[in-house]
């Protein structure tokens, strides 16, 4: 629950009344005499009293404190011994400081309604400050490697296999089933596709009986094992026509 705040005539609270008190009788907030304050403050308290004002509990609380204070400075103490003002003394310094900063915000209120705090000139640092798991590390270190290996151009070895390999042409290969079919008037397939030395050889020999056939240069059996010359047609092979084959 929040704590319920008393204002008694012009104080806020006990350190209120106490700073009033130092200001109008110059007292050292660092060097407090003691007396003259409990004196002063015990006369506010009565005046109060007399203009019957409910005194609030924190008020009398502080009273007893001060009582305390002036009863262990009259104690003779050792020399380590902390000094009893000096937990009050810490408390004032503390609120006055509170008091400055209101009265400053009070004061930039009245001339604008956002208060925004002056720029700061922060030091950079060029010093990479994150930890990360090391196996974080490692496998972003094989992901950069990899993009980087994935730019470079390809070896030579990727493209043997593509040089290594014999380009056939396919109008070489009309030009071979033409022969066949001029010694011969009748050829079969098997007996063309037979004299193909690889597999390169053998697509470009389809691909050429295709292409007779297509341009009715060659005819093909109803049983479709044979070819055989379409009469007047012309045994050379057109270059016009020429493409190639590979693997």
């Amino acid at each position: 629950m929040e704590k319920l705040q008393f204002r008694v005539q012009e104080y806020e609270g006990p350190l209120d009344l106490i700073l009033q008190l130092i200001s109008r009788h110059k007292l050292d907030i660092y060097d407090i005499e003691i007396s003259k304050l409990l004196e002063q403050y015990l006369l506010a308290i009565e005046q109060m009293r007399e203009s019957r004002l409910e005194v609030a509990s924190e008020f009398l609380e502080m009273a007893s404190q001060l009582v305390y204070i002036k009863t262990a400075m009259l104690l003779p103490r050792h020399e380590q011994e902390e000094d009893p003002r000096q937990e009050l003394t810490g408390a004032l310094l503390e609120y006055r400081d509170c008091q400055q900063a209101a009265g400053f915000l009070r004061a930039c209120s009245a001339k604008a309604e956002r208060f925004v705090r002056p720029p700061v000139q922060l030091e950079s640092s060029s010093a990479y400050s994150l930890q990360h798991d090391p196996r974080q590390l490692l496998q972003a270190y094989f992901s950069a490697l990899g993009r980087g290996k994935r730019r470079l151009p390809p070896p030579r070895t990727a493209f043997s296999g593509l040089v290594q390999r014999r380009v056939v042409s396919v109008s070489s290969r009309i030009a071979f089933v033409l022969g066949c079919l001029y010694r011969s008037a009748r050829v079969g397939l098997a007996q063309i596709f037979n004299q193909s030395a690889d597999r390169p050889e053998m697509v470009a020999t389809f691909l050429a009986v295709l292409e007779l056939i297509k341009d009715r240069r060659a005819l093909l059996s109803e049983d479709g094992f044979a070819l055989s010359m379409r009469r007047g047609a012309d045994p050379a092979p057109q270059p016009a026509e020429d493409f190639w084959w590979e693997e």
